[in-house]
C-alpha cells in the first residue's frame, strides 16, 4: 500500500489487490446501464457478495452514463456498493463523462456520510478506457473533491497488477509534488 496525498483529514491511497476483499464503507463498481452483474468483476461481486446484491438491483436500471445507484454489499467486507455507469471507449466527450461519473460517485458517498471508499481503475477493463486517461481524471477529480468538510477520511484506488499500478502511482506522485509546490 502506498499513501500519496492527504488533503485535510482525507488520505488517498493506492493498493494492489482484490477490491471485493477491502474493508471499506463502500466499493465502486463500473456498471453497465442495465445494472446486470455480468462477467469479471460483476461475477466476483455476485459470488462473494451473495444474491442479495443482484436482487436489490432488480428494477433500478437502466441508468444513463454518469448516473449512480447504491446497494448493500451483501457478504463483502464493505457496507455498500456504488454502481456507477460510466462511458465506453470512443464515446463522444469521454473525459467529461468519466469525470462526471466519478463526481457523482463522490456526491453519493457524501450523501451517505461514507468515511472510506475504494475505486477500481474506472472502465479500463471491458469498456476500454485508457489507463493513463483514467488515472489522470480519477486522481484530479478526487483531489478537487476532497475538502475539509467532506465525510471522506480515506479514498483507495485498488489496482489488480503492476500494469494498472504504474500510471496511477505516477499520477499520484505528480499530484503530491504539485501540492507541495
Amino acid at each position: 500500500m502506498e499513501e500519496f496525498l492527504a488533503e485535510g483529514k482525507c488520505k488517498l491511497k493506492l493498493v494492489k489487490g482484490d477490491l471485493t476483499a477491502l474493508k471499506v464503507d463502500a466499493i465502486v463498481f463500473y456498471a453497465e446501464p442495465s445494472l446486470a452483474l455480468g462477467a469479471g468483476f460483476g461475477t466476483a461481486i455476485t459470488v462473494r457478495g451473495g444474491p442479495s446484491i443482484k436482487k436489490e438491483l432488480e428494477g433500478l436500471g437502466p441508468l444513463q452514463t454518469g448516473q449512480v445507484v447504491t446497494t448493500n454489499a451483501g457478504k463483502l467486507e464493505a457496507d455498500y456498493i456504488i454502481h456507477a455507469v460510466g462511458p465506453r471507449f470512443q464515446e463522444d466527450a469521454l473525459e467529461e463523462k468519466l469525470r462526471r461519473t466519478v463526481e457523482n460517485v463522490l456526491i453519493e458517498a457524501s450523501r451517505l456520510s461514507i468515511r472510506s471508499i475504494a475505486f477500481p481503475p474506472m472502465g479500463t477493463g471491458f469498456y476500454g478506457i485508457p489507463l493513463e486517461m483514467c488515472a489522470q481524471i480519477l486522481v484530479e477529480t478526487l483531489r478537487n473533491f476532497i475538502q475539509p468538510e467532506t465525510s471522506l477520511e480515506e479514498v483507495v484506488i485498488c489496482v489488480l497488477d503492476n500494469r494498472e499500478q504504474k500510471p496511477f502511482a505516477e499520477r499520484l506522485q505528480n499530484t503530491l509534488q504539485e501540492a507541495v509546490i
